[in-house]
């Protein structure tokens, strides 16, 4: 479900690696679905997500959060029992527990996931066979999930390229807050805090600072207010750490502002290029 940067990417390693005989793309759009299927993201196209996915082994719902929720109830009801389902949320406690309240009258088997691969790119355009390759990808099961689906889940990511990490969603949303979410507010504010006389002085630093910026924000406003509590709590983290910067050069203190670099350099080295 979703045929743009991660389910098109999903589509073109299905395909490149063999490693299933039918790709279905389902999709709103006539035209992003007819693009996938001349980029070879897909093998068929369709409209009508009922029938797309009556005989998949397995689903995968590559869309923006806020939709998944209720896409989930629409699959469910339209799989064989015993399906397969996953997906590309880029939170999960919200997705996982609104499955978990029918947990016990579903017909599929849902596993959340969240493969950590993204791109301010959208379309089938912006899919590569090789997204996921030497990628994390978090597989996020509820309490109550059987091994079995963990298991099936996580072999299916790594099938695709993806090295994967087991946790649950809430640490998943956390986590994500302090290396994703939280960064794309600070990448939107530098952006927007830039003034129009100098962006003709922009170079390296302030792109690659900014790239992110330039992501989809109806998609990101989602992103943001799904997880907001740990999106906040990181955003204070990071003002903390700001205001004793600021501090630094109010007082010209040179050492203490080489010392909080020098921190940050470390933090930064440690994670490596």
């Amino acid at each position: 479900m979703g045929v743009g940067l991660i389910g098109g990417s999903v589509g073109l390693a299905l395909v490149s690696r063999r490693l299933a005989g039918r790709v279905i793309g389902i999709g709103r759009s006539a035209a992003s679905l007819a693009e996938a299927k001349r980029g070879g993201t897909v093998m068929e196209t369709t409209t009508d997500l009922a029938a797309g996915v009556a005989e998949a082994d397995l689903v995968v719902v590559a869309t923006g959060v806020a939709a998944i929720p209720a896409l989930l109830d629409e699959i469910d009801a339209a799989v064989r029992p015993g399906t397969l389902i996953t997906d590309a949320g880029s939170t999960k406690h919200s997705i996982v527990a609104h499955w978990e309240k029918r947990r016990r009258s579903r017909r599929g088997r849902f596993v959340g996931a969240h493969p950590i691969a993204g791109s301010h790119r959208r379309g089938p355009a912006a899919a590569a066979a090789d997204l996921f390759t030497g990628r994390v990808t978090v597989v996020t099961p509820a309490k109550a999930t059987p091994q079995k689906d963990v298991e099936e889940s996580g072999e299916f990511w790594a099938a695709v390229g993806s090295t994967v990490f087991i946790m649950p969603p809430r640490d998943h949303d956390r986590l994500l807050a302090a290396t994703s979410h939280a960064p794309h507010v600070i990448a939107a504010a530098v952006a927007a805090a830039t003034p129009p006389e100098a962006r003709q002085f922009t170079a390296g630093g302030w792109r690659d600072t900014t790239r992110i910026a330039a992501g989809d924000p109806e998609l990101w406003a989602d992103i943001l207010l799904d997880n907001a509590p740990f999106v906040a709590k990181s955003l204070s983290r990071i003002a903390a750490v700001t205001e004793k910067m600021l501090a630094a050069l109010e007082k010209n203190d040179r050492k203490k502002l080489v010392s909080l670099l020098e921190a940050a350099k470390e933090d930064r080295d440690a994670v490596g290029s």
